[in-house]
């Protein structure tokens, strides 16, 4: 790395958003190339030749959210499925793949409706079917090469290697030599082209199991899974990311693609390349291979809104654990301006060891082992919850904490914020903005989020600028506003000792 550039950029970074300054100016204005492919991709571009090196990312506008009713769950695998290989990647002779794969599918659809019986179903034939399955499946394997575009990018000098799924957005990434640009683009472009959904009903059964380890025996996260169904009653943010068990083993092949054919539309994809690149030869390579994925319509947006909470919902999830507590608040997404007032307030309650809630409920009468406030929960693209989980410190119930931590959201409506406190929160976000500028991947990533989700890729300057405008008073308006009892949502994980049987 070139150490004097690097010294020069942060210290760029640095007068850019020093306490002092009167406005925050984005410390990259003018230096994003942006491009719209013909069939309507975004490409955005940024140059930092610090080291020889590229960060990519393609990210598509569509997560959980998407999702129909009984297909919860079909945006994960569908991200699963596309490690899997593309007619010419993956596979030793597709031709002859395919009449395989045409085999499994058939069997696999039939397999799913005697499962679908429940009871009825006639075990000796699920046995059978189940038997010829897995026949087909080693059959199948003798023609696929496992892992083979990892393998590619390994040999050619790529890391982090990998793929997210949220509520909002599905992203793919890559960190390769800024020399393998075009080698990048033939596979990406090949994997939006012509997918093989190969390995599809092993793969359903590996989200299951993923879903039993990182959900159904983690307490903290099956509290979440039960909270955030209860308090979206309407609107889709209620469902998991990874599906709800009966309807992943159920999941549709047909469906699946249907999925993808929809969604993974150019129109509803941005491409980001971040490092050492030269913009007139990448939007060159770049269009050779991108420009060529046929242009295709959008569905209409989601028109279900969740309706106004109208008074308190709790429930109580049962299981053999150490308690633990939720509380959620519905307010709006980052377009409105109340957003960044309440991302102040995330700062106020739980940014590190000076914030308001360790310095109380952690610290002082250590009643939690653990707090923490997060806005914008599960995702930004609609109407969301100002969350806060906590896990009491015994010997104090979850309900001791919960009316501290209450009392602590009634007090920002009531006493005025400290001026030097607002600053300091203020500082503290400006300081977390630079750390997710120092590296070309982070620049990848917050330049295609903000661009997916929100049209612009200056989206994070432009909340830089909405913090520095926050006050205390918009702070309390806010919390009076929001923190109420009948916007309340309440989760407590208890133990079954606990519980009294009516």
């Amino acid at each position: 790395m070139n150490h004097r550039k690097a010294i020069a950029f942060f210290i760029t970074l640095l007068l850019c958003f020093s306490p002092g300054s009167a406005t925050l100016a984005f410390p990259l204005e003018g230096r994003v190339k942006e491009f719209t492919l013909s069939n309507g991709m975004k490409v955005l571009m940024l140059e930092r030749h610090q080291s020889p090196t590229l960060s990519l990312y393609i990210r598509f506008r569509v997560g959980a959210v998407d999702e129909n009713l009984g297909m919860t769950g079909t945006a994960h695998l569908l991200e699963h499925m596309l490690f899997k290989g593309t007619q010419t990647l993956g596979t030793k002779n597709y031709p002859e793949e395919e009449k395989i794969l045409n085999r499994l599918d058939y069997m696999g659809i039939l397999l799913d409706a005697e499962r679908a019986k429940g009871e009825k179903a006639d075990q000796a034939f699920l046995k059978h079917l189940d038997k010829t399955l897995k026949e087909l499946q080693a059959e199948h394997r003798k023609w696929v090469v496992k892992d083979e575009i990892e393998s590619i990018y390994s040999q050619n000098g790529g890391v982090g290697f990998n793929a997210m799924t949220g509520a909002d957005t599905t992203t793919y990434v890559v960190n390769l030599p800024s020399n393998r640009l075009e080698l990048w683009a033939r596979i990406e472009s090949d994997r939006i082209l012509n997918p093989v959904l190969r390995d599809f009903f092993s793969e359903r059964d590996v989200v299951l199991e993923e879903r039993r380890r990182s959900i159904e025996s983690q307490p903290d996260r099956k509290l979440v899974e039960q909270f955030l169904a209860n308090a979206f009653l309407a609107h889709p943010y209620g469902r998991p990311i990874l599906g709800w068990a009966s309807d992943v083993q159920f999941l549709d092949k047909r469906n699946t693609e249907q999925f993808f054919r929809t969604f993974y539309s150019p129109a509803n994809t941005v491409l980001t390349i971040v490092g050492d690149l030269q913009p007139d030869e990448a939007i060159s390579v770049v269009k050779k291979y991108f420009a060529r994925i046929p242009p295709q319509a959008l569905p209409p947006p989601l028109r279900t809104e969740e309706p106004e909470q109208v008074g308190e919902r709790r429930i109580k999830v049962v299981m053999d654990a150490n308690p633990q507590l939720a509380i959620g608040f519905h307010k709006p997404n980052p377009l409105h301006p109340d957003d960044p007032v309440c991302e102040i307030i995330e700062a106020l309650l739980s940014y590190g060891r000076t914030s308001r809630f360790y310095k109380r409920l952690v610290e002082k009468e250590k009643i939690a082992a653990a707090v923490s406030a997060s806005n914008g929960f599960p995702g930004e693209r609609y109407p969301n919850l100002f969350a806060v989980f906590a896990a009491p410190r015994h010997p104090h119930t979850a309900g001791d904490l919960e009316k501290a931590i209450l009392q602590e959201l009634d007090r920002l409506k009531s006493e005025p914020i400290p001026e030097p406190e607002l600053q300091k929160v203020k500082n503290q976000i400006q300081a977390d903005f630079l750390r997710k500028l120092n590296s070309n991947s982070k620049l990848a990533y917050w330049l295609s989020y903000g661009q997916s989700l929100f049209g612009d890729c200056r989206y994070i300057g432009q909340r830089l600028k909405a913090y520095e405008k926050v006050t205390g008073e918009d702070v309390r308006r806010v919390a009076g506003k929001y923190f109420t009892s009948r916007n309340r949502t309440v989760a407590v994980l208890v133990k079954p000792s606990e519980i009294q049987e009516q």
